[in-house]
């Protein structure tokens, strides 16, 4: 059985209860939260040895990284260095996402590395192989887009991106409302060009029980992907966005009956303004799923700085009830990110994702800060690198001063210590 059909009948799984102990939670918690579908745990039946990642209400906002080969940049080696640079970074999650060299091999290598739950986009490399073979894109067949399901739930990924909402209703309704970018998403555009080459409908929505069927034989979660999400500001919540809401919202009622593990991806770039009505639409059209936001981007105007762009909007994201940030590095929509910027790209999505926890409440979010701030004040150097969310950073400052104080703006004049000093007179 899948992990929602155990929890229906009030199975409490191996992972759930790894699950629970990671949260801190109660086990019944984790089960119950599954058998509703506000939770996910997103794990290939056929993968041994994991970190267990459960996803969704009430639980710690979880990170996901991006790695993955391409036509410009074929480096397996490259790739298995920055899965591994995510995983001591603290991503919970990581997808590969390659479109070039040997797709199959890298995945190999890619389940091979991770430690992580392993995620993937089926339609890149149905797409890319139907370049090979045929010439181009729109010349795939739907046999493609299955093949490549199967192939890849078979191999042992835990997490698949489906661009299963998007249908001709959503397409014309972008076509009627018009957008600045229009589509941005790349699984997305390939579906949409071959849709309107070809005059068919999305086969992945057409036959969405055949997707269904093949990732209940694995116990691959679905994760809904965001064919339509706005690729700038300008376009936030426009028609087509809340239309493929609409759709993504009933093929959720449709996976939880066949026993499917689903969570919805979201946008994208979303202005400030717009990110809390974002995440409750979303929340209320599709059935409290968990949603795995791509950001949020909430400025346009910051290349290079992607990273604190998206931080600064994952992190409202995440207080209103976002689940899973999807990390966003220095070298989004400039390049191909090196190690570093998986790195800082980590750390920032985890910056977001354990302030929306303090927001949300969530067990033993505030209690490390307030571990830290009790560090500061004790003025001891070895527990607060020991509690940072980088170790390393800290400790590299440190040796650096040289000078044993870990903060030397202030010098004689540091407010700690002059308060405790007068704390301690009015004492005494």
């Amino acid at each position: 059985m899948t992990q929602l059909l155990s929890a229906r009948v009030g199975l409490i799984t191996p992972e759930m209860k790894q699950a629970a102990a990671a949260e801190g939670v109660d086990p019944e918690f984790i089960r119950a939260g599954i058998a509703e579908g506000t939770i996910v745990i997103p794990k290939n039946r056929l993968r041994r040895g994991i970190r267990i990642c459960a996803v969704g209400r009430g639980l710690r906002t979880k990170v996901n990284a991006l790695i993955g080969t391409s036509s410009d940049r074929d480096d397996p080696v490259m790739e298995a260095g920055k899965i591994e640079t995510a995983v001591a970074a603290g991503a919970d999650a990581i997808m590969d996402l390659s479109t070039g060299g040997d797709i199959d091999g890298m995945r190999r290598l890619s389940l091979e590395k991770s430690v992580v739950p392993m995620g993937s986009v089926p339609i890149y490399q149905a797409g890319i192989e139907a370049i090979d073979r045929r010439g181009s894109i729109v010349q795939m067949e739907p046999e493609d887009m299955f093949a490549a399901i199967e192939k890849q739930a078979a191999a042992g990924i835990d997490f698949m991106a489906i661009h299963c909402a998007l249908n001709f209703e959503v397409v014309e309704r972008l076509q009627k409302t018009g957008r600045v970018t229009d589509v941005v998403s790349r699984g997305g555009a390939f579906l949409t060009g071959w849709m309107l080459h070809n005059r068919q409908e999305n086969p992945l929505y057409e036959q969405f029980d055949r997707v269904l069927a093949i990732l209940k034989e694995y116990d691959v979660t679905l994760s809904l992907g965001d064919a339509i999400r706005p690729g700038c500001t300008a376009d936030s919540l426009d028609g087509s966005q809340v239309q493929g809401l609409l759709v993504a919202g009933e093929l959720v009622a449709r996976a939880r009956e066949a026993g499917v593990q689903v969570m919805v991806e979201g946008p994208g770039h979303v202005p400030l303004h717009h990110v809390e009505t974002t995440i409750l639409l979303q929340k209320q059209l599709c059935r409290q799923a968990p949603y795995f936001v791509l950001g949020t981007l909430a400025t346009d105007v910051a290349p290079g700085y992607d990273h604190i762009t998206a931080a600064v909007g994952g992190a409202l994201a995440g207080a209103a009830g976002a689940d899973f940030l999807c990390y966003v590095t220095p070298a989004e929509h400039l390049g191909l990110p090196t190690e570093e910027d998986v790195r800082e790209g980590v750390f920032a999505a985890r910056i977001a994702a354990h302030a929306a926890d303090i927001a949300k409440g969530v067990p033993g979010a505030q209690e490390w800060d307030r571990q830290m701030a009790r560090a500061r004040a004790a003025g001891d150097l070895s527990a607060q690198a020991g509690l940072a969310l980088n170790p390393d950073k800290v400790r590299c400052y440190l040796q650096k001063e040289g000078a044993g104080e870990l903060c030397t703006l202030c010098g004689d004049d540091c407010a700690l210590k002059l308060a405790a000093a007068y704390f301690q007179e009015q004492a005494g």
